[in-house]
């Protein structure tokens, strides 16, 4: 089956290589516009899904990255079209010159072939994933977690349809159906076909790919993010950070998970915490120090378990601990973050610059949320990934992340001496 499907995006990736952007754009066009006129059966597939992952006790975080209505396929939809504006890498020339030998040298951008994408209970990133590569001239085959089975067979669909119509092979934009997880191992081994493997999901899902892949392997997406509060700061305008980063979409990877408090702010700004957590239903987990300071206010408490450092909430679940200096938070996101995102609210710029440069981070933050963390947010367009690795991208992983390059050579009948 999958060396079916291989064959089919190895085929289908030597057409997409050869397309203009213009006709790029115009595949994504009718996706775009496919999606929303068959809206009706997208979100029933979805409705099944969702249904079925209640009834299975699926956690409240996950069933909200499941979940689509119109609101959020319309923006599927509308991602679909900024990507349609942006700049095409492909064929971009990086850099070149003319050589001693006679010959002209070229570094150009171009597709990276097949690109393999496993990811849990996310139906956007189907479309995501689908309209990035495509406009990278990539075929690209995805596996979707069980949970999102009809909710991906509904968008492949019509994402096929839109591909036949302009005399492309539905090879380009393929889905594993078989819940089987076997099939997840026989991916990983198929690097015949595909060039480049992508997980979304869980640390079990990153350390199999790692650890059984013969493809590269993009890993990222798990963010343990941190905010850090330093003495100086408006604890007003703190707050609102601190709240929104946790709140405005607690299951996204990028939401708040750790707050950091220097000890000399924290005997006055946690008790303010603990009341603006209580009006906006957070619950608090709090190490010694920062306990008894919160319990002056009106927030659900506790100790906070030594795991909890390490591990995603999801949810309305906050760790909050005290810190003696900007040191001591920098140590701690080194021992506990996953190099997603970490921010420092601060009105020392020196202090902003150390923390920028000590935080090893795909994406660090002065005076910001945390949430910013998106492709769409730094402008890429909708994203693959979020890479926490260092190696061929970091960070949102847009466009140019989905290209290689390769080197030309123009000649006359040149030779070497």
């Amino acid at each position: 089956m999958l060396e079916e499907m291989g064959k089919a995006a190895r085929a289908a990736s030597y057409q997409l290589a050869e397309l203009t952007t213009q006709q790029k754009n115009q595949v994504l066009q009718s996706i775009a516009d496919r999606l929303e006129v068959e809206s009706a059966a997208i979100l029933a597939a979805n409705a099944e899904d969702v249904a079925d992952a209640r009834h299975n006790g699926m956690g409240d975080a996950l069933l909200d990255r499941l979940t689509l209505n119109s609101q959020r396929l319309k923006g599927i939809a509308d991602d679909v079209r900024k990507v349609c504006s942006l700049a095409d890498p492909v064929g971009q020339l990086i850099d070149g010159g003319q050589l001693d030998s006679g010959l002209r040298i070229e570094r150009r951008r171009v597709p990276l072939g097949v690109v393999g994408v496993i990811y849990e209970a996310r139906p956007n990133v189907t479309v995501d994933v689908a309209s990035l590569c495509l406009k990278t001239g990539n075929a690209v085959i995805l596996r979707g977690g069980k949970e999102t089975h009809r909710t991906n067979a509904a968008t492949v669909k019509v994402i096929q349809n839109a591909l036949l119509t302009h005399g492309l092979p539905a090879g380009a934009v393929q889905a594993i159906d078989n819940p089987d997880r076997a099939l997840v191992n026989e991916l990983l081994k198929l690097d015949r076909y595909v060039d480049m493997l992508i997980p979304r999901g869980g640390a079990g899902l990153h350390k199999l790919c790692r650890e059984h892949s013969t493809i590269p392997v993009i890993t990222g997406g798990i963010g343990v993010c941190h905010t850090y509060v330093d003495p100086g700061v408006d604890f007003s305008d703190a707050l609102t950070v601190i709240i929104s980063a946790k709140k405005q979409r607690p299951s996204a990877c990028n939401s708040l998970e750790t707050l950091l408090v220097h000890q000399e702010i924290a005997a006055t700004f946690l008790p303010l915490l603990s009341q603006r957590a209580a009006d906006e239903g957070i619950t608090l987990h709090a190490d010694a120090n920062a306990l008894a300071l919160l319990q002056r206010g009106p927030a659900a408490v506790s100790l906070i378990q030594p795991h909890e450092y390490d591990d995603e909430w999801l949810s309305l679940d906050l760790n909050v601990k005290v810190v003696a200096d900007l040191a001591a938070a920098v140590d701690h996101i080194r021992e506990h973050g996953t190099q997603h995102s970490d921010a420092i609210l601060t009105r020392d710029q020196q202090a902003a610059n150390r923390f920028v440069n000590q935080v090893d981070s795909s994406a660090v933050y002065v005076n910001a949320s945390t949430r910013f963390t998106d492709g769409g947010e730094f402008g890429l367009g909708a994203e693959v990934a979020v890479s926490t690795q260092k190696l061929h991208a970091r960070g949102p992983m847009g466009l140019e992340a989905l290209t290689t390059y390769k080197w030309i050579a123009w000649g006359d009948n040149t030779i070497r001496a």
